[in-house]
């Protein structure tokens, strides 16, 4: 692990050297992955509890940047991941409600598609931005993580032969490592679902949209708050008391990653008050508290998940043939390496 976090660590250092940061720049994603992980709760396995966790994910909080400009087949794919353009009327391409997402990225292309304005114009996830599903894909696996580390664990320590307990704590170790990865690369997308400018066709400049309050068309609104005034002006010590304790999450977990995008996207237009009135250039007191407040959402979003991730493994259904991981944890379906890919 200690290997990985300084990796990581050099080859962050390297990259951002190189240009300007996306998203909420690299320091603001990385206060959001750190803060998410310092306050997580016992209910959690102890192996991401761990101040080497914390820095791991820290440091991976900006990876999916780093990973931009890989090549045209990455980045055409990928960079769609990042954003959402909604709607003023809360619809994507005013033809999918963001409070009722189809359940796939396929179908919600296919919806994008039918609801083209002409022959010529098939909008697509890429054209539209497909975070929210970015978000929802990142929480299955790591549910999936979870689900196959406590399988790990329980054969560690219950399996027949020692032969087999070996196999599974080394299995366990793995384990432990894909999912540190897994959550931080997962916490980047999390993380720019918090800041307004990642969910609104407003994402830099107001556009060619009606703008009764003349709000500014400048392309550099998006960089001069996230990325400069973030740098000036946060920190994980003052972002902390604002993320509040843990609360269990309701509902389909699609539900609640459009309630949270939602919200995000309520306070938009809050930016182009603050810009127009040069708060982010002066630091007033009332933009910092604002810019605060949006990085603690992406560490309140990003914690309570992994917990809700951690509770929902539990009903996973691993191995072959597929059993609830609670059937393997109450003895009631037999455990043993071969039954598990890993």
């Amino acid at each position: 692990m200690r290997f990985l976090v300084a990796s990581c660590a050099v080859l962050g250092l390297a990259l951002g050297a190189v240009g300007p940061a996306d998203a909420w720049g690299a320091f603001g994603h990385r206060i959001i992955s750190a803060v998410a992980v310092a306050t997580l709760p016992d209910s959690v396995p102890a192996f991401l509890r761990t101040p080497a966790a914390q820095a791991e994910i820290r440091v991976l909080g900006p990876e999916a940047d780093n990973l931009r400009r890989a090549g045209p087949a990455f980045d055409g794919d990928r960079d769609a991941a990042h954003f959402l353009d909604l709607e003023d009327d809360g619809t994507v391409q005013h033809a999918v409600a963001l409070a009722n997402l189809p359940a796939t990225r396929g179908a919600y292309e296919t919806a994008l598609r039918a609801r083209g304005r002409s022959p010529d114009d098939k909008p697509t996830q890429w054209d539209a931005g497909y975070l929210p599903y970015e978000i929802i894909e990142g929480w299955e696996q790591v549910s999936r993580d979870f689900a196959l580390w406590r399988l790990d664990v329980y054969g560690e320590t219950h399996a027949a032969t020692a032969a087999d307990r070996d196999a599974f704590a080394a299995a366990r170790t793995l384990r432990e490592t894909l999912t540190l990865r897994d959550i931080g690369y997962w916490s980047h997308f999390v993380a720019d679902g918090s800041q307004p400018l990642h969910v609104s066709v407003h994402y830099n400049g107001w556009g060619n949209y009606p703008n009764p309050h003349n709000y500014s068309n400048s392309k550099t609104v998006h960089a001069r708050f996230e990325t400069a005034f973030v740098n000036a002006h946060a920190s994980e010590a003052l972002v902390a008391p604002r993320v509040g304790p843990y609360v269990t999450g309701t509902g389909p977990f699609p539900a609640r990653v459009a309630t949270y995008l939602l919200a995000t996207n309520s306070h938009m237009e809050a930016v182009y008050q603050f810009e127009a009135a040069d708060a982010f250039t002066r630091g007033t007191p009332e933009a910092v508290s604002f810019a605060l407040d949006r990085l603690a959402d992406g560490a309140r979003a990003l914690r309570n998940w992994i917990v809700d991730a951690y509770a929902a493994s539990e009903d996973q259904r691993v191995g072959y043939p597929a059993a609830p991981v609670r059937d393997y944890e109450s003895g009631k379906v037999p455990l043993t390496p071969g039954r598990l890919s890993d």
